[in-house]
């Protein structure tokens, strides 16, 4: 049996109830034929097969006389369908495990569709964890990261709805709606006491994955926004492309990457390591290991540096562990995110159209360190800049001198980052803080209040996004090209 690789993204889009948190996945053939199935993934796939695991006779009773009971007895008409789609749900709840989850007909639909073409929505990843919706990560250039989203935090409510306590399903069928629409989301993050609020506008999400450039210097840059099905041909072309033009060293920025498909990850760390060298490893609960060999690449001459962050997930820690274990790649930045489990996505074995998808296994790198809720320890650590993780801000009223809140403190770290140095960044609002809001609205033609209503808000948060937007504002970008220069 072959099994094909599947991207599973828990986007929240339009129309589409997105399931959990981006993963590798295993579905019912590999995508490239020179992986080999394990008996112990036969083991796991046997679902798809008539055998001994199918319910007994009194099990088969008890599920009927449930059925009975309901289509008799219950006040009201139900559709056996619902019963049905609730029982495998039901059964997927009590494995207690947010990756493993049941889709009906038409989510499994718009979920296959996230896979291989463009879809509408904020862009962000999410998991749950504890009753809690949790962020993985917001997708570059995404509403979602425009909005000032960003990886762990914990979403509390929707246009008031609150999400506490539902299932990764139901909060996302609260996020979902239009384009062009807008999703006020209260969002909890660390080292704030106040909740945040953000409002963010569904749109059209890029589903382009590989950027490149070359600096001057001769250190190439390419970023991969997350591993889909066409990732692997983009890389190289671009990979190609540098080499070509005299690439001296390579930094991979895999940051806010939350994962995809494993084959991809697997053909594009090989590019860069050993003919024979382990790229990931995979245990299957009887213990087994089965050890995916590099083919066909070799290791560059060049130094590589891989750039993490918080956000980093998944495939994206499978590149990070293979070439910092056996390829001799510098990891820089933050702390991955810690996702080291392996799917199954079965699209078939149903035969309605629905979906299964369940985890099977662990990943683990190359020297068999298992990664899950730890995530990839980098060479080097580097934070990044307090304007890279500043609550945006959402103004109502005009914010005021001998006052104190979460926005004001927001306000003047994005001072502080643009040069007009406040000298607090504490959340009161005294007078030096007016001074600099002063100066700013002078230096950008707006009244000079010293107060910051919506306008200046507006203007503060553009003049933050240009800042961000300038690459040589990315000090971890910096310490990466820096680390491979060294080399």
């Amino acid at each position: 049996m072959h099994f094909k690789g599947r991207t599973v993204f828990a986007f929240v889009m339009v129309a589409v109830i997105a399931s959990v948190l981006v993963t590798m996945t295993l579905a019912d053939q590999w995508q490239h034929g020179d992986h080999r199935a394990s008996s112990a993934v036969a083991a796991a796939a046997a679902a798809d097969e008539p055998g001994s695991y199918r319910l007994n006779a009194d099990e088969l009773a008890k599920l009927n006389a449930v059925l009975e009971l309901i289509e008799t007895k219950y006040y009201e008409d139900v559709e056996r369908e619902e019963l049905l789609d609730g029982a495998v749900s039901g059964m997927m709840k009590a494995l207690d495990d947010p990756y493993s989850v049941y889709m009906e007909k038409e989510v499994a639909q718009h979920f296959s569709e996230s896979i291989e073409g463009s879809f509408t929505g904020i862009g962000a990843e999410v998991t749950t964890e504890d009753g809690k919706i949790i962020v993985v990560s917001p997708i570059k250039g995404s509403p979602a990261e425009r909005s000032g989203l960003l990886a762990k935090d914990v979403l509390i409510s929707v246009n008031g709805v609150s999400l506490n306590g539902l299932s990764l399903q139901e909060a996302v069928a609260k996020i979902r709606g239009p384009k062009g629409t807008k999703a006020k989301i209260a969002v909890q993050r660390t080292g704030f006491s106040e909740p945040i609020q953000l409002v963010l506008v569904r749109d059209d999400i890029d589903v382009e994955t590989v950027y490149s450039t070359l600096r001057p210097d001769g250190i190439g840059v390419i970023e991969i926004r997350q591993f889909s099905l066409n990732t692997a041909k983009r890389f190289k072309e671009e990979l190609e492309k540098l080499e070509g033009e005299g690439l001296k060293g390579l930094v991979l920025d895999v940051r806010n990457n939350p994962g995809g498909v494993l084959p991809i990850v697997v053909e594009i760390s090989q590019l860069m390591m050993k003919e024979g060298s382990t790229v990931v490893q995979v245990e299957y609960r009887d213990g087994k290991r089965e050890k995916t060999l590099a083919k066909g690449g070799s290791q560059k001459g060049y130094p590589i540096a891989v750039l993490t962050n918080k956000g980093s997930a998944s495939a994206s820690e499978i590149l990070a562990g293979a070439l910092q274990e056996a390829a001799g790649a510098t990891v820089i930045g933050e702390q991955s995110f810690g996702k080291g489990t392996v799917q199954v996505s079965y699209n078939k074995a149903l035969g309605d159209g629905s979906l299964l998808k369940m985890t099977v296994a662990k990943w683990l790198t190359p020297s068999g360190n298992w990664i899950h809720q730890k995530g990839i320890t980098p060479n080097q650590l580097v934070e990044p800049p307090d304007m890279y993780t500043v609550a945006r801000m959402n103004v109502n009223k005009p914010l005021k001198a001998d006052t104190l809140s979460e926005q004001v403190r927001s306000a003047q770290i994005m001072l502080h980052g643009l040069g007009f140095e406040p000298s607090r960044e504490d959340g009161y609002f005294d007078e030096e803080t007016v001074d600099a809001v002063k100066k700013f609205q002078t230096q950008h033609q707006l009244p000079s209040t010293g107060e910051i209503d919506a306008k200046t808000a507006a203007v503060l948060e553009q003049a933050v996004v240009k800042w961000i937007q300038n690459k040589e504002n990315d000090t971890q970008l910096l310490e990466a090209v820096k680390a491979v220069s060294r080399k």
